[in-house]
C-alpha cells in the first residue's frame, strides 16, 4: 500500500505521477476538478487508514504505559478515553472534505494484516517484545502512510491553487458552476 508503483492503475500511482499534476494552466477546467477530485479522495483514504493505525498505536501505547505507571484501570476500561483523546496537541491541515473513504474494508484488513498475530482485544496478553514488535509495525506504517499523505496533499494544494487562479484572473466565473437555467 504504501509503495507508489510508477505506471501503476491505482489512484495512488496515478496521483502521485510526476506527469499527474504538470502543465495544469494546459487543462480544462472540467479535467483540473476531476483530477483534483481523484487527490482529495486518495486523501481521505490515506488519511483513514492512518487513523486507523494511530488508534492501534494508541491502544497499545495505552498498554505499554500501564505496564510502567500502573494506575489500576486496564487498557479496556480506558478505551473511550484512549481512542478519544485523539493525537494530543496535533491537529489537522485545516481541509475539509464531505468525501468518505473509498476503500475502508480494505484499508482495516490492511491494518489487520499488518501484524495478524497481535489480538487488540486483549493487549495484555502480549508479552513485552511482542508489544515492541506491534508498536514499530504500526508507527512504522503509519510514518509510511503520513509521508504519502503529505504528498496528496501538495497535489491537491497545486490544483487549488490553479482552480483559484483561474477565478482571480476572471478565465473561470462561478455561474459556470450554476445549472444552465440560472445563469
Amino acid at each position: 500500500m504504501t509503495d507508489v508503483q510508477p505506471g501503476g492503475l491505482r489512484r495512488i500511482d496515478r496521483v502521485l505521477a510526476p506527469d499527474f499534476a504538470s502543465g495544469l494552466t494546459d487543462l480544462a477546467m472540467t479535467e483540473l476538478r476531476s483530477r483534483r477530485h481523484d487527490a482529495e479522495q486518495e486523501e481521505v483514504d490515506l488519511s483513514y487508514l492512518r487513523r486507523l493505525l494511530q488508534g492501534r498505536i494508541d491502544i497499545l501505547g495505552a498498554e505499554e504505559e500501564r505496564r510502567h505507571g500502573d494506575d489500576g484501570a486496564t487498557v479496556i476500561e480506558k478505551l473511550t478515553d484512549i481512542l478519544a483523546d485523539g493525537r494530543g496537541e496535533q491537529h489537522g491541515m485545516g481541509r475539509h472534505s464531505s468525501l468518505e473513504p473509498s476503500r475502508a474494508g480494505e484499508h482495516r484488513r490492511r491494518v489487520e494484516a499488518l501484524v495478524s498475530d497481535v489480538d487488540l482485544s486483549d493487549v495484555t496478553r502480549l508479552n513485552d517484545a511482542e508489544l515492541t514488535r506491534a508498536m514499530n509495525a504500526f508507527a512504522g506504517e503509519e510514518r509510511a502512510v503520513s509521508a504519502l499523505r503529505s504528498k496528496v496533499q501538495q497535489v491537491m494544494d497545486a490544483f487549488g491553487a490553479e482552480v483559484a487562479r483561474r477565478y482571480r484572473d476572471g478565465e473561470a466565473a462561478v455561474a459556470d458552476l450554476l445549472p444552465g437555467e440560472n445563469r
